[in-house]
């Protein structure tokens, strides 16, 4: 176990047993924990979390968090984060010192996300503790009611948007952070971490641009990480992914080629231990209690919520293709049985975001119909019958970005757009010491599709350029690959002729050109959602 007298336990040599005493693993177990006692309400965590954490006050004075590595003094936030919660269910004061204490010893995020230095230049933060790191200032600002830590995370975000950024609401770190160009490397563990940190940002402050970016993460980045089967991954990810095979690219931190494959611990073992949170805790996090008795809807996806609202138990069912269409129905449900003559009812009100995206958005319920304003929540407040509906409809336009060197990103609702490229699997093995270092097999991704293409700059502003169809999602087709693909945007594409390939990767080009004279004709090409590609630019 991670607690408990580490003499009690034989020496194994490795990262967490090795160094049995290192703070930053335990923080990793203490999630897990929080994690089991919101499903099972088992007091014995609560006492265990005291116990080390009284522990942990005790030896932090002697033995601070960068004391055994560094990890612990980065992702310090993770441990406030448990404390505070501890807190909030067992009111011990000496939380609160012990509290104080770690955000000390914790690297300054406050000032790290505020400034321009370190964000504005390459290679000055490992990409992980970047995402780790982003939720501290809110964590900590629980305790602080500092107004420049709840702004640091906005203004961390607004440096990185011109620097390091990346579309998918990520930014480039390939180990290092870098600059946001599209064939650098985006970690999968940076994925799941960011996920987290905004899902306790949204938590805390009610921002709903972090659900804007939690949401631009999820249903891009995240889905198109991991093979459909959920048995291999890769490490990287690149926005411009022409190819994922076994050669050495230019990511500052190379893995022996295996950075882009999928298999079981290419690259480094870290994502394969830490990318299944993601889906489960996005799922935990669509909904929200409000302070006012009711029940507030900040990410979409479908789901269910039981909750108890009015004094009776309630059930929501949301039925949507979202982010495939902009379409949800929340349907009102009061479990068990009842008598027609005395059916129940429960007045509470219902908080439902509308995106930032979504302009002419409207919220319908037997009352009628309402508009709902872009990036605010609207209120539905009534009482509720059994069978009783809200329907919103979120516009989804086409819309262009601007990203890296100019490039041009087409978007539609929450989901990015990429070329659709035919794909090739090709399943081979690591042998000798790489198979115990990587796993026994892993998958090459390749295509005969071209690839360099450039849209015009005057169809980016005509909405006419590009023709959306949609198909309705099919029982038992997996929709987050190039084949179940429910979106397809057609439009016209320049074929650059000198744009060709590097170290396996897309090469050098020029993203904004004023001049067309690599210009080698125009073609046809479809347009998917970025989260179904495997390759894609």
């Amino acid at each position: 176990g991670y607690f408990g007298n580490a003499v009690s336990r034989p020496y194994i040599e490795g990262f967490q047993r090795g160094k049995a005493e290192d703070w930053w693993p335990k923080m990793v177990a203490l999630k897990i924990l929080k994690q089991y006692y919101m499903a099972t309400a088992d007091e014995r965590v609560l006492s265990v979390m005291s116990n080390y954490f009284r522990y942990q006050l005790q030896e932090l004075p002697q033995h601070p968090l960068e004391h055994w590595t560094d990890w612990g003094k980065w992702r310090g936030g993770d441990n406030l984060e448990m404390v505070w919660w501890l807190y909030n269910r067992t009111g011990e004061e000496f939380l609160l010192e012990l509290g104080d204490l770690i955000h000390a010893q914790t690297h300054p995020w406050t000032e790290i996300l505020s400034g321009q230095d370190v964000l504005a230049r390459p290679n000055t933060l490992h990409c992980v503790n970047l995402g780790q790191g982003f939720k501290e200032p809110v964590v900590w600002w629980q305790r602080s009611k500092a107004e420049e830590d709840l702004q640091a995370p906005l203004k961390g975000m607004e440096t990185i948007r011109g620097t390091l950024g990346l579309p998918t609401g990520l930014w480039a770190g390939d180990e290092m952070t870098q600059w946001g160009e599209p064939t650098r490397g985006s970690e999968f563990c940076t994925a799941v971490e960011m996920m987290y940190s905004l899902e306790g940002m949204l938590r805390v402050t009610g921002d709903l641009r972090w659900a804007e970016q939690l949401e631009r993460i999820a249903f891009n980045a995240l889905p198109t990480q991991a093979t459909d089967a959920c048995d291999a991954r890769q490490y990287f990810q690149q926005t411009n992914q022409i190819a994922c095979t076994r050669t050495v690219r230019n990511f500052s931190t190379e893995h022996n080629g295996t950075d882009l494959v999928f298999s079981l611990l290419g690259g480094y073992p870290c994502c394969t231990c830490n990318w299944h949170q993601g889906w489960p805790k996005l799922v935990q996090n669509l909904w929200y209690a409000s302070r006012d008795g009711g029940l507030a809807a900040l990410v979409y996806a479908p789901s269910r919520v039981s909750a108890v609202l009015d004094g009776r138990e309630v059930e929501l069912i949301e039925e949507t293709a979202y982010p495939f269409e902009g379409a949800v129905t929340l349907r009102i449900h009061f479990p068990g049985k009842h008598r027609k003559r005395a059916m129940p009812t429960a007045d509470f009100p219902l908080h439902l975001r509308i995106p930032a995206w979504a302009h002419g958005a409207t919220v319908t319920t037997r009352e009628g119909t309402q508009q709902g304003a872009a990036g605010e929540t609207v209120k539905v407040e009534r009482t509720w019958h059994e069978g009783d509906c809200v329907v919103l409809h979120f516009p989804m336009q086409v819309a262009v970005s601007r990203w890296y060197g100019g490039s041009a990103v087409v978007e539609r609702g929450p989901l990015l757009y990429a070329l659709k490229m035919d794909e090739t699997w090709t399943r081979k093995a690591f042998e000798g010491d790489e198979a115990v270092k990587y796993g026994p097999w892993y998958y090459e991704v390749t295509s005969d599709s071209p690839w360099n293409y450039g849209l015009r700059l005057g169809d980016l502003a005509r909405p006419e350029a590009f023709a959306v169809e949609e198909r309705p999602l099919s029982p038992g087709i997996y929709p987050w690959n190039a084949a179940g693909a429910p979106v397809t945007i057609r439009t016209k594409a320049l074929v650059l002729r000198d744009w060709t390939s590097s170290r396996g990767s897309a090469g050098a080009v020029n993203y904004f050109s004023q001049i067309a004279s690599d210009v080698a004709g125009e073609a046809d090409i479809e347009l998917i959602p970025y989260g179904c590609t495997t390759l894609r630019i």
